[in-house]
């Protein structure tokens, strides 16, 4: 039995099937986690290495240059990329996109394990570390507080992280700011020389008076009693009476040398939330949960707090779901105003409620039914899911349209309701089935897409595949069904002649048949004229091409989510006290900006900084709605207002959460790449393009990855001296680490929690040198020794960052654009960097967002090669021709005048959601074009009629089908095309390609495709029958 006959005689089970789908699809929705992107996880892995006070040159020699071997043997490593610092070694491995990173970490867990013998003993192992998008904070906070730093850091680590970390869905809590309790011993270097002790005798005997030791068991009777000796300090003052040592028979104690103090660590950094000194506290939520949820139960339990914990209030600052929420609630009223404005033009066309309502039916049943997908697929519901809805709620009524058309036709031939519905179904089952079929296989390439597009757009694919599938499926039961029991033909309203309803009835009658008409003498001339048609649409077609390299190219559209980042450099070394002066100066600037909500301001390392010669600024401004200017016009008065400060140099870039932007490159969307070995040449070159590009319009916040180091004093060793006096180099390193940084000497336990007990000279910063030189250690013997005799003093400067990228040495400049497209600003710069010589073995390359584009692009163009095939082989086999599908193909380049118009017109560039819409386009274009050719074909084979009259007929009977499916589409659209709210810079781009093609295609198919048939048909010699 055919479907819709089965539906129209069983319109009960048809009607329970669709609310059934409404329902689960009601639930699936509640349930729905809600992001603000798919959760892709990026397939890299990072590998770090410590090895203390090795020079960065040791550290890549020793360290990075062995591991970056051992693991390019892995399968699927695209990239490695490497930075070796004083100490430090860090090694990222990129992977292909795809790659199981679990097995991958194995693999390279093997590698490492086999090269761990060649690495030095005193560095550390290896440590493996998985890149998750999701441990990036959802919400950030800030506290202030009358409570002095120390208390209140102590208040927010006991108890009030501790609360937070029990919300469901957090993963962790980081703090930031204030100052950490810790008991410290500042010992008076004099007396310490007097005594002839030295501070790792201090160390010792401070730990051994503080023990809590259990030494055994006891038998009592029928008891096990176990002893203990609970040695552990009680008080600051217990540990002040420590004895040090015996000189005369008396005994030295601890406070006789040195002060004792309850008090914090040294200050590294410095938080000020909205001009007030406070502690900011990130939270980050668990892989795979519902970011909105996770902060909205974050919040609640930060209300919870700041109503128990009156001493202190906790000021949320940044919150992620804020954006989110705000972005899915735009596009899904996109997809409501859309579907409302592609009902209401069907209502116009067909001046019946009930006939409209039928049709209307499609959208509620595949939307719900899409939401069950997304559900039992695992899913989330973000811009790509929803942005996908509501770019195919317009088409979900173009199936519906058509099947309706023509059940109506049939009502208008005297035939019953139900043999309409059936027969008017059936005969444009083939080519519905056609032409939802082209628009489904153009998304069948993004399956077969390698890289981060192709991860990123599998979620949009298949929920547009899944809403047409159902959409068809509607469109062949529920609207035949329904249409057999609502639909009755009139020709006019019932009621009172006069009344508005039946004027509005006859004024748009008379407009559809002036169309007509209008239509009819339009074809009539191209018919005519077929070889001047052509040209001009051929001439138009050349033009637009040329108008289209006017048009710039970027990776992605950035979206305005509300927040600016402002970092300051200052040289290296510079001291913390100095860089928070000038950070004050940059807040004061600030200032007097309205769009402004919240700001951030941390002042050394930490968070976000990387030391102490630096400091930033986290500005997190009102919503979109409530200001008049973006978030680049806010960026770039900022940048005006923050220029010309002396000693500092300073980059402002707004803010984004999008996955494409992060994984192309983080947070700057320009990278110059300077390869080649020796490190002062290839400095000279990275200065030589930094000077060369800086100057280049819409270039801003340039930036050098390698800088000069910072000043600092050698202490070089006398290692022959030193073993012939009992010592050694550790020793005598461990002993000044301990004079100016501290070192442990057990644990200070109060109220059951513990704090460092730090052993360091008093005010050791701030001494010269040659005091801490008078320092003496105890050799193996016994007898003091002093540094003075062992060590010489050297003044330097520290060794600079090595970075390396697949195994060769690289300098990095990174910068952000403003102003200008992406291809437009590279282009600049590759003029610039053809003037510069290189030499042998040295070369410059730019990568950033333009390599990633570069890459997304050769996808997106394999991808739409093999979408054009796919969509002919379809038509083909519909056709059962080889030479009608060509027809209809020709609707497919014309369309794009549209978009060359469309993106021109409204400033777009091309990037990887317009290029997805010319995707799409390829299987939109074609669907109305189908339409016409069938019904061409069919009015020749079975009726019998002439090529040139089939071809008026046919236009005249598809006119009004084919403009409803269009300007419904156009309509559903348009919402999105305006992209005015959060969320809709996104997926604007390829709803203006779609627009824009599909109104010139549509031009194409009702007046250019008939000229084609007609010369491919054999009609070359007549103008017109």
């Amino acid at each position: 039995m055919k479907i819709a006959e089965n539906s129209v005689k069983s319109p009960v089970t048809t009607i329970m099937v669709a609310l059934i789908v409404i329902i689960l699809g009601a639930m699936a929705v509640i349930r729905l986690p809600i992001d603000a992107m798919p959760d892709v996880t990026s397939p890299t892995i990072s590998i770090s290495t410590n090895y203390s006070k090795a020079s960065p040159l040791v550290m890549e020699e020793l360290i990075t240059r062995p591991i970056e071997q051992a693991v390019s043997a892995v399968s699927g490593v695209q990239e490695i990329s490497s930075r070796s610092s004083e100490g430090s070694s860090s090694v990222q491995v990129y992977f292909s996109w795809g790659t199981d990173l679990d097995a991958a970490s194995n693999d390279i867990r093997d590698r490492l394990d086999r090269i761990l013998s060649r690495l030095p003993d005193e560095a550390s192992r290896p440590s493996l570390r998985k890149f998750d998008l999701a441990a990036m904070p959802v919400v950030m906070m800030g506290v202030v507080s009358e409570l002095d730093p120390v208390t209140l850091r102590t208040l927010i680590d006991n108890e009030l992280s501790s609360r937070l970390e029990r919300v469901d869905g957090v993963a962790s809590v980081n703090i930031w700011g204030g100052l950490t309790r810790e008991v410290q011993i500042n010992v008076d270097p004099i007396r310490l020389k007097s005594l002839g002790l030295s501070l790792d005798q201090v160390i010792s005997r401070v730990r051994s008076f503080n023990v809590n030791q259990p030494t055994g068991n006891l038998y009592r009777g029928n008891y096990q009693i176990t002893l203990r000796v609970p040695g552990i300090f009680e008080s600051i003052d217990q540990i002040g009476e420590t004895v040090i040592a015996q000189r005369g028979g008396t005994s030295i104690a601890l406070k006789d040398i040195a002060s004792i103090e309850d008090g914090s660590s040294k200050l590294n950094s410095i938080v000020r939330i909205n001009g007030s000194p406070g502690i900011q506290i990130s939270v980050n939520k668990q892989s795979g949960t519902n970011t909105v949820k996770v902060a909205k139960g974050v919040l609640k339990e930060v209300d919870a707090i700041n109503r128990s914990m009156t001493q202190l209030k906790i000021i949320p600052l940044v919150d992620q779901s804020i954006y989110i929420s705000r972005a899915i609630n735009n596009v899904g009223s996109s997809v409501i105003i859309g579907g409302l404005l592609a009902v209401l033009i069907l209502l116009f066309f067909l001046r019946n409620i009930r006939s409209t309502l039928v049709i209307s039916t499609a959208i509620p049943i595949s939307i719900m039914a899409t939401f069950g997908l997304l559900y039992f697929s695992g899913f989330t519901l973000n811009l790509m899911t929803i942005g996908a809805l509501a770019l195919g709620v317009g088409q979900l009524l173009d199936n519906s349209i058509v099947v309706l058309e023509n059940i109506f036709r049939h009502r208008e031939l005297g035939k019953t309701p139900n043999d309409s519905a059936i027969i008017g179904a059936d005969e444009v089952t083939s080519p519905i089935i056609a032409s939802t079929l082209t628009s489904l296989v153009v998304f069948m390439p993004m399956l077969f897409m390698q890289g981060m597009t192709g991860l990123m757009y599998k979620q949009l694919a298949y929920v547009v595949v899944f809403s047409l599938i159902c959409s068809l499926v509607t469109a062949l039961t529920m609207v035949p069904m329904l249409s057999s029991k609502m639909i009755h033909v009139s020709e006019e309203p019932r009621g009172n002649k006069s009344s508005l309803r039946c004027k509005i009835f006859r004024a748009t009658g008379r407009l559809l048949t002036g169309m007509e008409r209008l239509y009819a003498s339009m074809l009539n001339y191209v018919l005519s004229h077929r070889p001047k048609t052509l040209l001009i649409g051929t001439a138009i077609l050349v033009g637009t091409a040329i108008l289209a390299t006017f048009v710039g190219s970027e990776l992605m559209p950035m979206a305005d989510e509300g927040e600016i980042r402002v970092n300051l450099d200052m040289e290296a070394g510079t001291r913390l006290e100095v860089v928070d002066a000038k950070m004050k100066i940059l807040e004061q600037k600030l200032k007097g900006i309205p769009e402004i909500q919240n700001m951030i301001v941390q002042a050394g390392s930490g968070g976000w900084a990387s030391g102490s010669n630096t400091g930033s600024i986290r500005i997190r401004l009102s919503g979109r709605s409530e200001r008049s200017r973006s978030d680049e016009e806010i960026s770039s008065e900022i940048r005006k207002r923050l220029t010309a400060i002396p000693g500092a140099r300073i980059r402002v870039r707004t803010a984004t959460s999008n996955q494409m932007s992060r994984f192309a490159g983080g947070g700057d969307r320009l990278e110059i790449q300077i390869r080649g070995h020796d490190l002062e040449e290839s400095s000279r070159l990275a200065n030589l393009v930094m000077a060369s590009i800086k100057d280049i319009e819409g270039i801003t916040d340039a930036n050098l990855s390698r800088t000069a180091g910072a000043p600092e004093d050698l202490i070089i060793i006398d290692r022959i001296k030193a073993a012939e006096l009992g010592l050694n180099v550790q020793q005598i390193a461990s002993a000044l680490e301990t004079a100016l940084s501290g070192s442990s000497a057990g644990e200070f336990v109060d109220e059951g929690r513990e704090y460092p007990i730090i052993v360091q000279i008093k005010d050791a910063d701030s001494l010269p040198i040659s005091e801490l030189l008078d320092l003496s250690l105890i050799n193996s013997s016994g007898v003091p020794v002093q540094l003075r005799n062992l060590v010489r003093v050297e003044s330097g400067q520290s060794s600079t960052v090595i970075e390396r990228l697949n195994q060769e040495r690289m300098i990095d400049i990174s910068a952000n654009h403003s102003g200008r497209s992406l291809s437009a600003v590279v282009k600049d710069i590759q003029a610039e960097l053809d003037k510069i010589s290189l030499p042998m073995g040295y070369s410059v390359e730019i990568s950033g967002d333009y390599k990633q584009q570069q890459e997304s692009f050769r996808e997106l163009m394999i991808g739409l090669i093999l979408a054009i095939v796919l969509i002919y082989m379809v038509m083909a086999s519909q056709f059962e021709s080889i030479r009608d599908p060509l027809v209809v193909m020709m609707s497919v380049p014309f369309a794009f005048i549209g978009v060359s118009l469309a993106l021109f017109l409204t400033g777009t560039t091309f990037n990887i959601q317009s290029y997805l819409g010319i995707i799409m386009l390829a299987g939109i274009v074609v669907n109305n074009s189908i339409l016409f050719v069938d019904t061409t074909n069919k009015l020749r084979r079975n009726e019998g009629i002439e090529l040139f009259m089939a071809l008026k007929t046919a236009g005249l009977r598809r006119l009004r089908p084919i403009l409803m499916t269009a300007i419904s589409t156009i309509l559903g659209l348009l919402p999105l095309a305006l992209g005015l709210s959060e969320g809709g810079e996104t997926q604007a781009p390829l709803a203006r390609v779609v627009i824009g093609g599909l109104m010139v295609s549509t031009l194409v198919t009702l007046l250019l495709i008939p000229v084609i048939y007609s010369y491919f048909e054999g009609g070359i010699g007549r103008s017109k029958a």
